[in-house]
C-alpha cells in the first residue's frame, strides 16, 4: 500500500483530494462482476443517439465536482499542483454542507441514462463509485473517528523533503499557521465520536499518542516540520531562504509545537482511555449497516461478510498446501509450526543493520529491472529511489510503502523484518508494483483530473500482489526460503478475508485473529500484531488485496486459454496499467474487450514512436531538430522567450505545474538569461517524436542544471506546428521534479 493513500484516507476520512476506494471481486462469482447497487449493462460499442449530450453532462459534473473539491480540501493529490496555503475546515457544518453537495451530484449523475453515455463510460463509473463512497462516509459521520492504528490527521502534515520553490514554501508556512484551528476542529469531532461510542477500538490505538510527541518539540530546527527548510533547492536565493526560514521558525514555535503539545494530552489521557473496548464494527452505532456499507465502499460489490469469509477460508487452504510443499524443499524435517518458529527466530534471516536491509532491497530492485523488458512492453522514464521509512511513522508502519518519488523500506525493529519476504515486498511496493505504477500514471494519457487523483485499492493493491506472483517467472525468488516468503505474503492477504470478517461480523477476539495469522504465515510477531490492529481499526479495507489479484489472474487465465500462442504477457500487463486506477468491474470489461480484439499490443503507436531515432520520417527528424535547436543552451525561462520569437505577436504559453502561464514580449531578440550569477544548462536526450499532418508532439526527458548540479529533472512535452514548411514550437509543458538524484 502506498504511504500517500494510507495518510490521505485516515487524515480526514473523506480524503483531502483523492479517495482511497478499495474494490474487489471474488473468484467464487462465476458471472461478470457487477458493482454494488447497479445492474449489469451491456457494453455500447456504438454511441446512443444522445451520447454526445450525455457525455457532455457527465464531464460537466465531474469537472465541477473536482474543481470544488480542490478548493474545499486545499490539497489536490497531484504532484504537478502546488498545495494551497491553508488546511480544510472539518467542523460539523462543513461536513453537512459536503454531504448535501455530494448527494446532489450523485443524484444528477444517476439522472443521466447509462445507455446514453458513450465516450465517458469509464469516467462515469469512476465518478459514481467515488460519490457513493463520499455520501456513505458522510452519512455515518466517519469524520468523528479521524485516525486509525496506522494513520492519523496529525502525522501527514510535515513533508519529508524539500519543496519546489518560494511559493510552495509560503503555502507550507500558511498551512502550519492553520494547524491550531484545524486540530481544534478535529478534537471537537473526536469528542462527539466519544460521546456516541464511535471510536476505533482502544486496543488498536494504544500507544499511538507517541507519534505526536516529536512534533511538539518547541526548538523549531529540531522539529520535523523544519525538515523542508534544511533541504531547500539551490534555485531559491539566499535572501529568500533566510526570510522563509525565519518565518518557519516563528510558525513552528508559535503555532505548530503548541498545537501538538495541546493535542498530546487529549489523545493520551482522554481519548484513548475512553475509546470503546469492543472490537467489531457491528458494535458501533448502527454497526451492522455501517460494516456492510464499508464492504460496499471498499469492494463496490454486494457481497455479505459471510461470503467473503468463505472465499478466504478456501484460499487459505489452497495456499497452505503450497507452503507445506515449499517447506519440504528447504530440507526441513520437522513440523510446520516448528518451521515457522525457525524462520521467525534464526538470525540468518534478518539484517544486522539498516544499511544491509536497504542494500538487499536495492539489489532485488536492480535484478527486477533486468527482467522488466520481458514483463512489460511500455516502461516509464521516471525513476524512484529506495529509502528508509520516515522515523515518525516507522514504529507502527508496515514493512514498506511504494510511491512515485521513493519506495521506502522499514528499518525500524530489524528483528521484525525478515529477509525472506523482502523479494515479494520489493516486487509489490517498488517494481513492477506501486512505484512503477505511479510513474506510468504520471506519464500516461491525459485523463481528467478526477481519474488522475482517484485510487482504487482493488486495482492498485491487486496489481501489487499480482506483481509478487510475476516475480516467479522473473526468477526473483532465489531460494525456497524466498518462495516461502512469497507464499507467506499471499497467505497474509488471503487470511485478511478471514480475519476482517471474523472480527467485525463473527465475534472473533483480537487473540483469535493474531493466532490465525501467526499460525498460517511466517510474518514476525510484531508484523502480525500491527496488521491485526490495522484490521480492527479500519473495517473492510483489507478485503481488496487478495480479491483484486484473483480478478487479474482469473482474467489472465481467460486470455491464455482464448488466445493460445498469441498471448503475450507484456500486452496483457500493459493493458491493465494503461487504464489507470478503475473499478474492478471496469477492469474486467476492458480486459474482455482486449481478449476479444485478439490480445494486441495496446501501445503499438508509442512503441513506433520509441524507434524515432532509427526509423523517423523526414518530418519527424525536422521537427526534432527544430525543437533541439530551440532548447540548446536555454533554461526554462528562455523556452518561453524563444517561443515568443517563433510565434506571431510575440506571445507564448509555458506550462508550469500543469497550469498555463501566458507571456507577452516586445521586440525580443537574442536570448533571455536568468538573473544572477548562476549558469544553467538543460540536457535533453532520447526524445520521442510523433507527427500527424501539420502537428508534431515531442516527449523529451531532461535534466536541468544550475552551476553544474542537477536542480530538477523530468520531461518536456512540446507541441509544434508547421507554418509555411517550417516547424514552430507552440507550447511546452515542463513536467519537472526536484528529486532527480546525483548528476551524471
Amino acid at each position: 500500500m502506498t504511504i500517500q493513500n494510507i495518510v490521505r484516507l485516515t487524515t480526514l476520512t473523506v480524503p483531502t483530494a483523492a479517495l482511497l476506494v478499495t474494490l474487489l471481486v471474488a473468484e467464487a462469482i462465476e458471472a461478470p462482476v457487477v458493482a454494488a447497487g447497479t445492474a449489469a449493462a451491456p457494453h455500447d460499442s456504438i454511441a446512443a443517439p444522445h451520447g454526445a449530450a450525455a457525455d457532455a453532462e457527465v464531464k460537466a459534473l465531474y469537472d465541477a465536482e473536482w474543481a470544488w473539491r480542490v478548493r474545499e480540501f486545499a490539497d489536490p493529490d497531484d504532484d504537478m499542483t502546488a498545495r494551497a496555503g491553508y488546511l480544510p475546515h472539518v467542523d460539523p457544518a462543513s461536513q453537512r454542507r459536503r454531504f448535501a453537495f455530494w448527494q446532489s451530484k450523485l443524484a444528477a449523475l444517476n439522472a443521466i441514462p447509462e445507455n446514453q453515455i458513450a465516450a465517458e463510460k469509464i469516467n462515469a463509473a469512476v465518478f459514481r463509485t467515488v460519490l457513493e463512497a463520499f455520501v456513505a462516509q458522510q452519512k455515518f459521520r466517519d469524520y468523528e473517528a479521524p485516525f486509525t492504528s496506522g494513520g492519523s490527521f496529525w502525522g501527514s502534515l510535515a513533508p519529508r523533503s524539500g519543496l519546489d520553490g518560494v511559493a510552495e514554501y509560503r503555502a507550507y508556512i500558511g498551512r502550519m499557521r492553520g494547524i491550531p484551528r484545524y486540530f481544534a476542529e478535529q478534537v471537537a469531532n473526536m469528542r462527539a465520536g466519544l460521546k456516541r461510542g464511535f471510536t476505533p477500538p482502544r486496543v488498536s490505538i494504544e500507544g499511538r499518542d507517541g507519534s505526536i510527541a516529536p512534533f511538539a518539540v518547541a526548538d523549531a530546527e529540531n522539529n520535523p516540520f523544519y525538515i523542508p527548510f534544511r533541504e531547500m533547492p539551490p534555485g531559491i536565493s539566499a535572501e529568500d531562504r533566510a526570510a522563509l526560514r525565519a518565518e518557519a521558525r516563528i510558525a513552528i514555535t508559535k503555532s505548530v509545537a503548541p498545537a501538538y503539545a495541546k493535542l498530546l494530552p487529549f489523545v493520551r489521557d482522554q481519548y484513548i482511555p475512553h475509546a470503546r473496548t469492543t472490537l467489531a464494527a457491528d458494535d458501533l452505532p448502527d454497526g451492522r449497516a455501517y460494516y456492510e456499507a464499508k464492504i460496499r465502499e471498499f469492494t463496490t460489490l454486494d457481497l455479505a461478510p459471510e461470503q467473503i469469509h468463505a472465499i478466504g477460508v478456501t484460499e487459505v487452504a489452497r495456499i497452505d498446501i503450497d507452503m507445506h510443499e515449499t517447506m519440504k524443499k528447504t530440507g526441513w524435517k520437522g513440523d510446520f509450526p516448528g518451521f515457522l518458529a525457525f524462520l521467525k527466530t534464526d538470525p540468518q534471516f534478518y539484517a544486522k543493520t539498516p544499511y544491509e536491509l536497504i542494500a538487499r532491497s536495492t539489489y532485488i530492485a536492480n535484478k527486477i529491472n533486468g527482467q522488466l523488458k520481458y514483463t512489460l512492453g511500455l516502461l516509464p522514464r521516471y525513476r524512484f529511489t529506495i529509502r528508509p521509512t520516515p522515523a515518525a511513522v516507522a514504529t507502527f508502519g508496515t514493512g514498506g510503502n511504494g510511491g512515485l518519488e521513493s519506495c521506502v523500506m522499514n528499518t525500524y525493529n530489524l528483528p521484525a523484518r525478515p529477509l525472506y519476504t523482502l523479494p515479494a515486498l520489493v516486487l509489490h511496493e517498488c517494481s513492477p508494483g506501486h512505484s512503477l505504477q505511479a510513474a506510468l500514471a504520471l506519464e500516461g494519457p491525459n485523463r481528467p483530473e478526477l481519474r488522475k487523483n482517484t485510487y482504487f485499492s482493488g486495482y492498485g493493491e491487486g496489481w501489487g500482489l499480482y506483481s509478487e506472483w510475476l516475480g516467479i517467472g522473473m526468477g526473483i525468488y532465489e531460494t525456497p526460503y524466498d518462495e516461502f516468503g512469497r507464499e507467506t505474503y499471499e497467505m497474509w492477504r488471503a487470511a485478511r478475508l478471514v480475519v476482517d470478517t471474523g472480527i467485525h461480523r463473527m465475534g472473533w477476539t483480537r487473540q483469535q485473529a493474531i493466532d490465525f495469522l501467526s499460525s498460517h504465515t511466517a510474518l514476525s510477531n510484531h508484523e502480525v500484531t500491527t496488521e491485526v490492529d490495522r484490521y480492527i481499526s479500519w473495517p473492510g479495507q483489507a478485503l481488496a488485496y487478495k480479491l483484486g489479484e484473483m480478478t487479474i489472474r482469473r482474467k489472465r487465465a481467460d486470455a491464455e486459454r482464448t488466445l493460445g500462442g498469441k498471448f503475450d504477457q507484456r500486452w496483457f500487463n500493459d493493458t491493465i496499467l494503461g487504464l489507470g486506477a478503475v473499478p474492478l468491474p471496469v477492469l474486467e470489461q476492458q480486459l474482455d474487450e482486449w481478449i476479444a480484439g485478439g490480445g494486441k499490443n495496446p501501445n503499438a503507436e508509442v512503441s513506433r514512436a520509441a524507434n524515432a531515432t532509427s526509423a523517423a520520417s523526414a518530418d519527424e527528424k525536422t521537427a526534432l531538430a527544430s525543437f533541439q535547436a530551440m532548447l540548446e543552451g536555454l533554461g526554462n525561462r528562455d523556452k518561453a522567450a524563444m517561443m515568443a520569437q517563433l510565434l506571431p505577436g510575440g506571445t507564448a504559453t509555458l506550462m508550469r505545474k500543469g497550469k498555463p502561464v501566458h507571456m507577452t514580449f516586445e521586440a525580443l531578440t537574442g536570448q533571455l538569461s536568468q538573473p544572477g550569477p548562476q549558469t544553467h544548462e538543460e540536457r535533453i536526450h532520447d526524445a520521442l517524436v510523433r507527427v500527424d499532418g501539420d502537428v508534431a508532439i515531442i516527449w523529451a526527458p531532461f535534466e536541468f542544471l544550475l552551476d553544474g548540479k542537477i536542480d530538477h529533472c523530468g520531461r518536456d512535452i512540446a507541441n509544434l506546428v508547421r507554418v509555411d514548411g517550417r516547424w514552430l514550437v507552440a507550447t511546452i509543458e515542463d513536467n519537472g521534479n526536484s528529486d532527480c538524484g546525483q548528476p551524471k
